[in-house]
């Protein structure tokens, strides 16, 4: 029996996924969390073989949860299953150890089926997603350009910004400016939304 874990905020989708995977002869989920911080938890204390993780999710994105638990229960293989087939998102979630990739309108079969090839080794990504992947290139931003756009987001002020992650003000600048200037963006605002849409944040 194949024991799965499923990370999901939203309850109906949970549920209806659960229910769908319960109808396999061979899977059973042990385990659901509604966010990323739970579904860490609930890995380290059931030890499932795989870990079907959302990626917008509260608390901690299912993204750091792909690594967090590679990083503690490594013999547990984690899937990503989102409705955000963004590029970006595809490279963090190899890069985080993630074993498959899929968007949530596969059918329920394939899903199934993707979980039976990761447990046997395989790597499962979404076809249209790989390709635009590929066509999108690296993310051209630095982690400390990703903390800077998420952290003003909220239109937070420079000062605010600084103060949250330890800069000077002019190294928060500095660091706006190259991402800004990296995404092709008019400003912060354009800056944010457009790693948004590609995945990089």
């Amino acid at each position: 029996m194949i024991r799965v874990m499923l990370a999901e905020d939203q309850g109906m989708v949970r549920g209806a996924l659960a229910t769908l995977l319960g109808l396999e002869d061979d899977l059973e989920v042990v385990a659901t969390a509604a966010n990323g911080a739970e579904a860490v938890a609930l890995a380290v204390e059931v030890r499932p073989d795989v870990a079907l993780l959302d990626i917008e999710m509260p608390e901690m994105d299912g993204l750091t949860a792909a690594g967090e638990i590679r990083r503690t229960v490594p013999g547990c293989q984690v899937m990503i299953l989102t409705t955000f087939g963004r590029p970006g998102y595809l490279r963090r979630a190899m890069e985080a150890g993630a074993a498959a990739f899929l968007v949530k309108d596969s059918p329920a079969e394939e899903l199934a089926a993707a979980i039976r090839r990761v447990l046997k080794g395989e790597r499962v990504i979404d076809p249209a997603l790989a390709a635009a992947a590929l066509s999108a290139g690296p993310n051209p931003l630095s982690q400390r350009e990703r903390d800077v756009l998420n952290a003003s987001e909220s239109g937070a002020a420079i000062s605010d910004i600084a103060r949250s992650l330890h800069l000077s003000e002019g190294t928060v600048r500095n660091y706006l400016s190259t991402a800004i200037n990296k995404v092709g963006a008019r400003n912060r605002i354009e800056a944010v939304q457009r790693a948004r849409t590609q995945g990089w944040l």
